[in-house]
């Protein structure tokens, strides 16, 4: 199918617009929390235990809310994280503002906006089929264009966010993060079509269906464990990178923007790739390949490189990140069936993120202890092992057919 004809699918350009909103001001949020934690504090170590709290609720709530997505069905999922999001965030800066927001309050808000992590990502890729069928490759395709959409804010945000640290503070970017959210919400309530909630059938029935489902099935299973792995080492990653700029560079929350916008723009020129790479060739054997390549670079970041030689690292990582996630995650939607999907996905994401507190929590001491390089040698042993344990499994199996390329509209 080709992009144009992709994008015609109704529902599916505003989701995307939503999704572009929405993310834009996360992806900001993204380094204003923690610098703003940093410059209050002082402390590598209070700025991780912030981001880990906000990780905690996965590894709590991740797997039961499966049973909250299925009840309510993706759009409204997405609608309710986003208008309930709106508030929370905009109570930080507004708490602080009023000089009572204490490090034991911070955490309680950042704890609760955690919670909608699970099922919002969830959410975000089972709405895919149902605004464009069920087919794998579409699904996958369509899965391209989501990342493309977060992947171009992931370069403009950070970056954005570095310079209006510098004019206008940590505390108000914040402020704009919480209007993106009203915004998307606003957007999914106008423009999205609804679907009516799936009936739970006997194969969805308890709270563990998704984990069992993924559990029984051999190639799920090791995605689950590698997701586990990856994103632990990939938190104590992004914990690094603002540490790096505040004592390496200066203290420079434009350079720690610099190098976010990096894993943004090798991520943009990657999802171009993917939505024409991902429908010719087996989703899994891509995305397999890619994620070991995407581990390879990040050992460099251990050399005292210059900012430009951090970029350029962050760069060409980033580049594999859509042809990973896309093919893969539409695997995910995919292989299984209909009514069980958001548990099967809220479980591996809940996999996925259940190690990420604890990677931040222990590269918090790591950062003041070693400091930054040498947490990324850890991170690059980390991520390397994980990812050729998935391409041993993944490779083993035999290929799919690729299927005739539909005809140009």
């Amino acid at each position: 199918m080709t992009a144009s004809t992709l994008l015609r699918r109704r529902g599916l350009a505003p989701l995307l617009a939503a999704e572009v909103v929405s993310s834009l001001g996360t992806q900001m949020t993204f380094l204003a929390l923690p610098w703003f934690v940093l410059v209050t504090t002082g402390s590598p170590a209070r700025m991780t235990i912030v981001l880990a709290v906000q990780l905690l609720p996965v590894a709590l709530l991740g797997i039961p809310s499966g049973t909250l997505v299925t009840r309510l069905g993706a759009r409204r999922t997405m609608l309710l994280g986003d208008s309930v999001r709106a508030p929370l965030m905009a109570a930080i800066p507004l708490l602080h503002l009023a000089g009572v927001l204490s490090f034991g309050l911070l955490l309680v808000c950042v704890f609760l906006l955690g919670c909608f992590i699970a099922p919002y990502f969830s959410a975000q890729r089972l709405i895919l089929p149902e605004l464009v069928g069920d087919d794998e490759r579409v699904v996958a395709q369509a899965n391209a264009f989501v990342e493309g959409a977060q992947r171009t804010t992931a370069l403009l945000g950070p970056s954005l966010a570095g310079v209006l640290i510098g004019v206008m503070g940590a505390t108000n970017v914040l402020f704009l993060d919480a209007a993106t959210f009203a915004i998307a919400a606003l957007t999914f309530r106008l423009f999205v079509p609804r679907r009516p909630p799936l009936a739970a059938g006997e194969e969805s029935r308890g709270l563990l269906a998704g984990v069992r489902y993924v559990l029984r099935d051999p190639l799920l299973r090791a995605l689950a464990i590698t997701s586990l792995v990856v994103n632990m080492f990939s938190q104590m990653l992004a914990a690094s990178l603002p540490v790096l700029a505040y004592e390496s560079f200066d203290g420079s929350s434009r350079v720690a923007g610099v190098f976010f916008a990096a894993f943004g723009a090798g991520a943009v020129v990657g999802s171009v790739a993917a939505m024409r790479v991902v429908p010719r060739f087996d989703p899994i054997r891509l995305g397999a390949i890619s994620l070991v390549a995407l581990t390879l670079p990040i050992g460099v970041l251990a050399l005292p490189l210059p900012v430009v030689g951090v970029v350029a690292v962050l760069f060409v990582s980033s580049l594999f990140g859509p042809l990973v996630n896309a093919p893969l995650i539409g695997l995910l939607t995919t292989r299984t069936p209909e009514a069980v999907r958001a548990k099967v996905m809220t479980a591996v994401l809940t996999f996925a993120l259940l190690a990420g507190p604890a990677g931040l929590l222990a590269a918090g001491p790591l950062l003041e202890a070693w400091g930054a390089r040498p947490v990324f040698l850890l991170v690059a042993a980390g991520q390397l092992a994980g990812a050729v344990f998935f391409a041993a499994v993944a490779l083993r199996r035999s290929p799919a057919a690729v299927p005739a390329p539909d005809p140009v509209a």
